[in-house]
């Protein structure tokens, strides 16, 4: 496997394919690398660089018990890009991984980037405060915590279902997208599933957004379950200052496996541009 040894000791596996402008994947929780495969392959067939890495404490990377926030996730990624030295490139995050994208920015500027993309990210804030009252109240936080403690297994099977969107009217359910969504799941640790909970729903990325000074392409889907768009997509495609919203009617959380084709074109439109 292809590791970094990082300033704590951590080693965080990543994937590296093909050549070309880099392109830079964080994925959502409590997924991996893998859940980019569809995207990676797309882009390394038409002439990019694809990379991604197993956020610490998920998939192949090891499981420390420290460092499972978001500016050590930033960190960790700017140590990958730093140790790869990648110049031009594009930072692409869905769900978490679009905090870790922000965070990065905010923590280490755009010197070695040249534009971000947001999936479903949760960015701004996901928890309701007096200064974010249509957040989600830390109760629904609090429920997450007690699935992954109780019995992950479990949670992670139930989670799939609203994830991808297959509860909605109409929708065809896959046995095998959701028998992958609980593997990956079950590749965290407990203590890094159970802090990044409060790394994604706690963290207000407000101000990082603010410095995200390269174009900024947002996508979701308006039927997104998991992370409201209201709150989410919307309020980041106003808030970076050079910031494009396109809105997938229908589309769920898991829109880079549902709306693969759509998410790949859109990808590859924005790179180009």
């Amino acid at each position: 496997m292809t590791t970094l040894k990082l300033r704590d000791g951590t080693q965080l596996f990543y994937k590296d394919w093909g050549v070309g402008q880099p392109v830079v994947f964080s994925h959502g929780w409590p997924l991996n690398a893998d859940a980019w495969d569809a995207q990676m392959l797309y882009l390394a067939e038409r002439g990019y660089r694809v990379i991604a890495h197993d956020r610490r404490g998920h998939g192949r990377s090891d499981q420390p018990w420290n460092g499972n926030d978001m500016d050590g996730y930033a960190d960790d990624l700017a140590e990958l890009i730093a140790f790869l030295d990648l110049e031009d490139a594009v930072l692409v995050g869905h769900s978490t991984g679009g905090g870790e994208v922000a965070r990065y920015i905010g923590r280490h500027g755009t010197a070695r980037v040249s534009k971000a993309v947001l999936i479903a990210a949760v960015p701004p804030l996901m928890l309701k405060t007096p200064e974010n009252p249509k957040g989600l109240p830390l109760s629904v936080f609090d429920e997450i915590r007690k699935g992954v403690v109780d019995n992950r297994s479990q949670f992670f099977k139930d989670l799939a279902t609203p994830f991808f969107g297959f509860n909605r009217d109409g929708a065809t359910p896959s046995q095998g997208t959701i028998d992958w969504f609980w593997y990956a799941g079950m590749q965290c640790s407990i203590k890094g599933a159970y802090d990044c909970i409060k790394a994604f729903s706690e963290t207000d990325f407000t101000e990082d957004l603010r410095k995200m000074d390269v174009p900024t392409l947002v996508l979701q889907g308006d039927a997104d379950q998991i992370v409201p768009i209201e709150d989410s997509g919307k309020l980041s495609a106003r808030i970076v200052p050079d910031g494009t919203l396109k809105v997938y009617a229908g589309a769920p959380h898991g829109m880079c496996t549902t709306h693969a084709s759509q998410v790949n074109a859109d990808l590859l439109a924005f790179i180009q541009k």
